[in-house]
């Protein structure tokens, strides 16, 4: 009974959509245009190299919600989630981040839901974000590095990565000396 009920509903939705005209609308509303009901302006800001359309509202003290709409060659993406600061203080600076994305692209489309957490000190910087393919692969990307003065004029840094996709690991290891004369 329940089929049949929502086979029902599926013909009597597509007999509807085919016979509903589309009507043109030549001017808007008297009210649209009336100051009195003007709505709060949202705070979008287009980016003029790639004219993606990013959104930024602040909520409570420390955390902010963001979305960006955008496209690369064929493919197009829109992108939400909300950062949080955990802490900035003597202890350095900690931002947790949750995300969302869904690219369209002639190849199919995709969405993904992640997280990330970012660390940064007065000589150190870390990074972790774990992001999910609907239906795909889990990928996590690690990044720690760590600077150390030498002298007045140099310093000693050390880096190190880790990405997994799937079945797929690298890593990556580095070391720099600087030295200003």
């Amino acid at each position: 009974m329940k089929v049949v009920c929502a086979l029902f509903c599926l013909v009597v939705a597509a007999a509807a959509q085919e016979f509903i005209q589309t009507e043109e609308i030549d001017s808007y509303p008297y009210w649209y245009h009336n100051p009195e009901h003007l709505r709060y302006r949202r705070q979008l800001s287009a980016d003029p190299e790639t004219g993606d359309v990013t959104y930024r509202h602040k909520v409570a003290d420390n955390g902010h919600l963001f979305g960006t709409l955008g496209s690369r060659g064929d493919a197009a993406f829109g992108k939400a989630g909300y950062k949080q600061n955990i802490f900035d203080d003597n202890r350095g600076k900690l931002d947790a981040t949750g995300y969302g994305t869904h690219v369209i692209s002639p190849y199919g489309s995709s969405n993904h839901l992640g997280g990330r957490v970012d660390y940064t000190g007065d000589r150190t910087k870390a990074s972790v974000d774990v992001s999910h393919q609907m239906h795909g692969m889990t990928s996590l990307e690690a990044a720690a590095g760590a600077r150390w003065p030498i002298g007045k004029n140099g310093d000693f840094s050390l880096q190190g990565t880790y990405n997994r996709m799937g079945p797929f690991q690298d890593y990556g290891a580095r070391a720099g000396l600087n030295y200003r004369f």
